[in-house]
């Protein structure tokens, strides 16, 4: 079943223990990725961006770091911020506390970030606590594209997003092959209408927290 483009109110409540939107008072917008490196795919949007001067923030699986470590350099070099998004893409309903928790240890030996955002979304409330206890602040997302989704055309994709422009939005797109055409097509189409909009594309970081 295709999740809602943008989190219900409720949801950012009742899980109110992780990040879901930027506190941000000016024209900001968040653009974010996950599944990545990937040395074709994650290359082609890093192009892009340089395109429109955006930056972003790229949820790095730890094989795929240390598979595509000049990729993985690229996003570094070129200003972008990287976050934990496990070493094997877990999903934390379906693995065990302690061997989740092991596997993000594993993949912080290559990714060097405070930022967390579990596969799926899917990480218990234990996992979540000692994921904290670990010194890593749990981000979510505002506006989800549905680029994976396949039952999904590119342009209902980018409507999915447009139709969620506001100041603060974290957006998650996936630089991966099952996502690449619907993921291009709508990061294009909000690069080209934000722009417009003026409001500009930035990584996070802590200081945007506060």
């Amino acid at each position: 079943m295709m999740l809602p483009a943008t989190t219900p109110a409720i949801i950012e409540y009742l899980f109110s223990g992780r990040m879901w939107r930027m506190p941000s008072s000016d024209k900001s917008l968040y653009l974010t990725f996950d599944d990545g490196p990937d040395p074709r795919i994650t290359n082609n949007v890093l192009d892009l961006l340089a395109q429109y001067n955006a930056k972003a923030t790229f949820f790095c699986i730890g094989q795929r770091v240390e598979a595509y470590r000049d990729t993985y350099d690229r996003i570094l070099l070129e200003g972008h911020a990287v976050g934990n998004h496990t070493h094997r893409h877990l999903n934390g309903w379906k693995t065990d506390t302690d061997q989740y928790l092991a596997d993000v240890h594993q993949a912080a030996g290559v990714i060097d970030s405070i930022f967390f955002r579990p596969p799926y979304g899917r990480v218990s409330a234990k996992q979540l606590k000692q994921i904290g206890m670990m010194g890593f602040t749990t981000m979510m997302w505002t506006v989800l594209s549905g680029d994976y989704e396949k039952t999904l055309s590119k342009e209902a994709c980018a409507k999915r997003t447009l139709s969620n422009i506001e100041s603060g939005a974290i957006y998650l797109f996936h630089d991966s092959e099952k996502a690449e055409q619907n993921m291009m097509y709508a990061l294009e189409a909000l690069l080209k209408a934000g722009s417009e909009q003026d409001y500009s594309f930035k990584k996070i970081e802590l200081k945007s927290l506060v």
